[in-house]
This record gives C-alpha cells, structure tokens and sequence, in this order.
C-alpha cells in the first residue's frame, strides 16, 4: 500500500539519412549495384547506434557517344585535324560535352584526280576534240573536267602550228609557159 516509484533511463538514438550525389559515365557502382541509369536509390543499413540509417543516391549517368560517318573524297580529306590522302577506316577518340568517352569512326573513299597529256602538230589552225575550241598559235593548252570517280581530269594540249606560206614568182615568156606541170599560154 506504499508508494512505489519506477525509473526509466531512457535513451533515443535517432535514425539519419544522409544524401549522395554522384555523376558518373555509362554506369556506376554502389554499395554492389550497378547502376546505368539516372536515378535516386536509396540503401538502407545501421548506424553505429544500430538504428536505421537511410543513404539517398542522386545519380546521374551521362554517356559516352560513338559516330561513323561514310565519306567519299577526292585526293585527300581532312579530319580531326589530320589530312588523309587514303582509303580506310580511322578513328578518333576524345570526350563529348559531358565528359564522356566519345569515338568517331571514319569510312574513308578516296578518289584521284587524272590528268592525260596529248602532242598535236597542225598546219594553221587545230581545233582540239576535247573542247571544241580552235587554236591558231602554238603553246600549252589545257582542259578541265570530271573523271569518272567524280574528280578533276586535266587534259593539256601541247600543240604546234605550222603556218602555210605563200610565195610569188614573176616570169615573163614567149608564146607559153611551163610550170609545175601544166603550160600556160595566157598571161595571169
């Protein structure tokens, strides 16, 4: 019938959440998991107090980039700062705008320019099949055009005109004249 008291010693530990933010290329590993996309995960374990203790990931992933391009060029072809003059495959590896890993793969043609050369000797004039055009002077000439593999072809003329002459006689004779051939009787 007497009073009686009762005591509690009480201590509350508090469970906690702590907050992560990570960015991380193509995937990204945490606490075992891998993860490969953007997100908020959450793991859950004890404190040292051995109560609950919440981790919140914010995760972003970017991601690395591949490209291929297929180019057809004539002569040479320059890229990523170097200058090709060969049919191939290149590649090109550097990092994109966030931060990535990015590869380029180049499918290089390359096609050639052409070019003939052709020797003419003409009296007076030469009018060239290549072009059309007639010349009266010799000299070099050349002409432009598309070869087959869609480049330049150059054709160079070089030509020689021979001029004809012209050269008078006077003669004087009697009754006729014989001249290369043919008599004439008749003054003209």
């Amino acid at each position: 019938g007497c009073t009686h008291i009762d005591t509690l010693l009480l201590t509350i530990n508090n469970s906690d959440t702590v907050y992560e933010n990570a960015t991380a290329c193509d995937s990204y590993l945490w606490n075992g998991n891998t993860y490969t996309q953007s997100g908020t995960y959450n793991w859950t374990s004890q404190n040292v107090l051995g109560c609950d203790s919440v981790v919140i990931l914010n995760l972003i992933i970017n991601y690395s980039t591949t490209s291929t391009q297929n180019v057809v060029s004539c002569d040479s072809y320059s890229w990523n700062g170097i200058t090709y003059d060969s049919s191939g495959v290149y590649t090109w590896q550097g990092t994109n705008s966030n931060g990535c890993d990015s590869t380029a793969t180049l499918n290089l043609t390359i096609n050639y320019s052409t070019s003939s050369l052709h020797t003419n000797t003409s009296c007076d004039s030469y009018t060239w099949p290549i072009n059309g055009l007639m010349y009266t002077n010799s000299g070099i000439y050349t002409s432009t055009s598309i070869n087959a593999s869609g480049c330049t072809h150059i054709d160079t003329l070089l030509l020689t005109i021979n001029n004809s002459d012209t050269v008078y006689e006077n003669a004087t004779a009697c009754d006729s004249y014989l001249w290369n051939g043919n008599t004439y009787t008749q003054s003209g």
